[in-house]
């Protein structure tokens, strides 16, 4: 068995069916052995996307997603997708290409230091000299990514160590000292955690990325109706309970719910779950829950209290932290205060839905999500891109299950959305997929069109046509004087055409109603479509402008009940 062979044979043996790459000139041994493999691989049109379609892959199935590119530029390509994943505790293994050992270091060509380049963002590295530690690396890259907190492990195999024999298959784990998650939560922190819950008059639950990776949704979900709390989530913390639920507030921070915003600083114990405190969460942070006492729940030690100071910290995983938690409150009944505190919520929960009711043209967004909205089920897995199409569907879109709102929170990278949506279609063949993105963003992507269409995937790719880059241009308008400097757009390509030219179906979408009817047709057609939305380049959403409170948002919200 050769090198290549080898890290085919073991990513078989860690289940892999999948690898999204791209091939060049240190991959060919690899590539050449792939060939006769019983594997599947999806040739990308840019490495990016292969590391995009990796991460979109492990958010929507929970699995390690695997990316694979040459050296140099092709390694290089694939450090914005590595750091994404880095930065939402995604777990994916990202294999490159080298040149040969004796060359490493000579400014070879297509010679690039992508272990070095990556560093501080993966969780660990592997470069094998000997192909015999193949089986080992892939073993071992695999349990690091997917214990503890997840993230990206960057394996680097020289040329030769692909062509090189090896003396004997063995994939006995590789020891990292020093790197041993707690898992387990301490008891007495929980019995401290139940004693302060007992306490509060005024409970909320702030739950994060965290609850959804470690499977802890029904463990929360448990908890809030225990204490009667109502929850409040992170951009990536969608998901974690069925939004539909009078319990669900929505999402906290810089473009939240207003009922969220408004109502934190009120409350009088706030648990934190699988959430890292990012300043789009909490907005300046001497103006977030000042007089509120503090549960932070993490696996990682390094997040508590990085941001915010807790009052009470409890390391370990979400679901077993949970479990015993909820364990220690068995017949626990909460007081006539919290039952008055969480009734006045949802009461103004209601009162303070968003406004999605428009009949305009231009389209506004919010009436193309409520569209959206209406045709999918909870089934269904929508990505977004980043931006304000990300917000919007953030904002306006409830979500019903874990992994089905997936988006690039941490790194806030444009173009992660439709490579994100292949990565998710092929973890969930069933499963409706849908990317929502801006025209910038897509622009970034588009020939991913032709992946869609070589290999058959009915994934729904919607653009929110503004010819702006929608974010940046919103805040040029609230916050720079409208002084609109390279955020709009001269000229757009015809997106359906566009489409087209790679042989996707598209549709252009101007009127209320056309989205749902587009949007079901492609659904019962099973087939990949781009529908094409103008909508009004003036519509922004409310805000919290950097160093404003949480509480603090400027625009005007709307609301659903102001309807007329």
């Amino acid at each position: 068995m050769r090198g290549g062979e080898a890290i085919i044979e073991s990513l078989k043996n860690m289940g892999v069916k999948t690898i999204f790459g791209y091939p060049g000139g240190q991959t060919i041994p690899f590539y050449d052995m792939l060939y006769d493999a019983d594997i599947d691989h999806i040739l990308v049109r840019h490495e990016q996307a292969a590391a995009h379609a990796a991460d979109g892959y492990a958010r929507a199935s929970g699995r390690v997603g695997v990316c694979l590119a040459t050296s140099g530029p092709g390694a290089t390509n694939l450090v914005t997708g590595i750091g994404t994943a880095y930065m939402d505790s995604s777990p994916i293994v990202a294999i490159t290409g080298q040149v040969p050992s004796h060359l490493i270091g000579n400014d070879a060509f297509q010679e690039a230091d992508i272990i070095g380049i990556t560093m501080p963002i993966v969780k660990h590295s592997f470069q094998p000299k000997d192909p015999d530690l193949i089986p080992s690396m892939i073993k071992s890259s695999f349990e690091l990514a997917i214990s503890g907190r997840p993230g990206p492990i960057l394996i680097d195999v020289p040329k030769e160590v692909q062509e090189g024999e090896l003396t004997e298959f063995s994939d006995d784990l590789i020891t990292t000292p020093g790197y041993n998650p707690t898992l387990k939560g301490n008891l007495r922190q929980i019995k401290k955690a139940s004693n302060l819950i007992k306490e509060a008059k005024k409970p909320i639950i702030l739950a994060g990325a965290g609850v959804i990776i470690s499977n802890a949704c029904c463990e929360l979900q448990k908890l809030a109706e225990t204490i009667n709390a109502p929850v409040m989530t992170s951009l990536l913390g969608k998901g974690a309970i069925d939004e539909t639920t009078d319990l669900s507030l929505g999402m906290l921070g810089m473009h939240g719910r207003k009922v969220s915003n408004d109502t934190i600083n009120e409350s009088d114990l706030l648990i934190a779950v699988g959430i890292r405190f990012s300043d789009r969460t909490t907005g300046r942070l001497d103006s977030f829950v000042p007089d509120t006492k503090i549960i932070h729940i993490d696996i990682d030690p390094a997040e508590i209290g990085k941001n915010v100071d807790v009052d009470l910290p409890i390391v370990g995983d979400a679901k077993n932290i949970l479990k015993s938690l909820n364990k220690t409150l068995n017949g626990y009944k909460y007081s006539d205060e919290v039952k008055s505190w969480t009734n006045n919520l949802i009461k103004a929960k209601k009162e303070l839905l968003p406004r999605v009711s428009y009949n305009n043209v231009p389209l506004k967004p919010q009436r193309v999500i409520k569209e959206i909205s209406e045709v999918l089920n909870a089934d269904a897995i929508l990505t977004t891109d980043v931006g304000q199409n990300q917000m919007w569907a953030a904002h306006f879109y409830d979500t019903q299950k874990p992994r089905k709102f997936i988006s690039s929170g941490g790194l806030g990278t444009m173009g992660f959305g439709f490579p994100a949506a292949i990565g998710a279609k092929v973890a969930c063949p069933e499963d409706v997929v849908v990317s929502i993105n801006g025209d910038g963003g897509f622009l970034m992507v588009c020939q991913e069109l032709a992946t869609v269409h070589d290999y058959d995937l009915p994934v729904i790719a919607i653009v929110l046509e503004n010819r702006t880059l929608g974010m940046v241009y919103q805040w040029q308008s609230l916050l720079y004087n409208e002084r609109h400097s390279q955020t709009k757009f001269k000229d757009s390509p015809d997106f359906v055409k566009l489409a087209e030219s790679f042989g996707i179906n598209a549709e252009r979408i101007t009127k209320p109603g056309e989205t749902r009817d587009a949007l079901s047709k492609a659904i019962k057609d099973n087939e990949a479509i781009v529908l094409d939305i103008v909508i009004d380049p003036e519509e922004a959403l409310p805000m919290l402008p950097p160093g404003a409170g949480i509480n603090e948002m400027i625009g005007e919200y709307k609301l659903e009940k102001d309807v007329i």
